[in-house]
């Protein structure tokens, strides 16, 4: 059952019993004037009628068909009970209608989904017309006309709830939707736009420069603005998003050693963004030389990479340990798999992007790798 249907039942069962209970309490209230009728039948009309309001409790709770035939059954003892003796005087009548009309027809409410409950129903207003036509000898009164009003009320509110709760939730989804995507444009068009910004700031202005030769730039200050340029495309690789703080400044200062737990969050959620959800597993809290972090951590976004295109799955997990002298990292993805002696030499990918790289910085990298059983790579690099 879909979540409108559950919201549809869920308000069906709350009218009900909000109804029942209302119309069961006003007709008991009007039973207990003196001199509308015995004590003894009093007795038992109640009785019957709060095993009725037990019954709309319960339907309140679990919505159980069981509890809809009971209570249903309940009210028509007490109805009977109230009624078909005969011969009844108005202001018996009158306090009865209520509980027949009201609170027995409250079920009805519950019964319009179905051609099996919709004769349910039709059979229960027929025995409660019959009580009362039996009650009042009369079939055009005042008190069968109020109780087929009743009955027809309850049932048309069902059926009216039922089919327009679903369509206006369904509808307001929609809605929600469409304000989703419509936002996401908006982000993505915005850092679209953030991103032009920022690359006309820092390497389109270097480049422009080297293709005039540097002219009016002195070469040592050509230099610092390339490796300024350099450490802003390394944090857009990772998955960060730096913050302008003026034209041409991002606030990127060189630091001898970065932690790896901060960066680890931001690939993350680069590769959450594009639909790869990585769990994390062990500790990032240790201190790397920043060339060390950089190749550490491209090299395993490579790897993340490489599970997003070609393993088929949604999850990969990234284990990260260390001791005194190496930080390993272990990518393991339940996808696909491959031979890995059909793997062609002219694919460099990743023998450049992981395993030179770390070699490069005194690291390795190891494969493991089946058809059917996934794929698991161990980093390693140096402290």
């Amino acid at each position: 059952m879909d979540l409108f249907a559950q919201e549809r039942d869920r308000l069906l069962r709350t009218t009900t019993r909000f109804l029942g209970i209302s119309a069961t309490v006003v007709s008991l209230v009007a039973l207990s004037y003196p001199g509308v009728t015995d004590l003894r039948r009093q007795a038992a009309i109640v009785f019957f009628s709060l095993v009725m309001i037990a019954f709309f409790i319960m339907i309140g709770r679990s919505g159980k068909m069981l509890w809809v035939v009971l209570g249903m059954a309940a009210g028509l003892i007490a109805g009977g009970i109230a009624l078909v003796p005969g011969g009844i005087d108005g202001p018996l009548a009158t306090a009865v209608i209520p509980l027949v009309g009201g609170a027995i027809a409250s079920f009805a409410l519950l019964l319009s989904s179905s051609t099996k409950r919709v004769l349910l129903a039709a059979a229960a207003a027929v025995v409660v017309v019959a009580e009362v036509v039996i009650g009042t000898q009369s079939i055009f009164s005042v008190q069968v006309a109020a109780v087929l009003l009743g009955w027809v009320l309850c049932f048309v509110a069902g059926f009216w709830i039922g089919n327009s709760v679903p369509r206006a939730a369904r509808r307001i989804y929609s809605i929600g939707n469409a304000h989703r995507a419509e936002r996401q444009a908006s982000e993505t068009e915005a850092q679209r736009r953030q991103g032009a910004r920022l690359l006309h700031d820092t390497v389109l202005a270097t480049l422009t420069l080297l293709a005039h030769s540097g002219f009016g730039v002195t070469p040592d200050a050509l230099r610092a603005q390339a490796a300024e340029d350099a450490r802003l495309l390394r944090h857009l690789r990772l998955g960060s998003t730096p913050q302008p703080q003026a034209s041409g400044d991002y606030n990127l200062d060189t630091v001898e050693e970065s932690p790896l737990g901060q960066t680890l969050e931001s690939v993350k959620q680069r590769f959450g963004r594009m639909g790869l959800e990585v769990s994390w597993h062990g500790t990032g809290q240790v201190l790397l030389p920043t060339n060390v972090l950089d190749a550490f951590l491209l090299a395993l976004a490579e790897c993340l990479e490489n599970v997003r295109r070609h393993a088929g799955v949604v999850e990969a997990h990234v284990t990260i340990i260390h001791d005194d002298k190496m930080v390993r990292a272990m990518v393991t993805d339940a996808g696909v798999g491959f031979e890995l002696e059909g793997v062609s030499e002219e694919r460099l990918g990743f023998k450049e992007s992981v395993v030179n790289r770390l070699r490069e910085v005194g690291g390795s990298a190891r494969l493991f790798s089946a058809p059917g059983a996934g794929t698991t790579v161990v980093l390693e690099a140096p402290r």
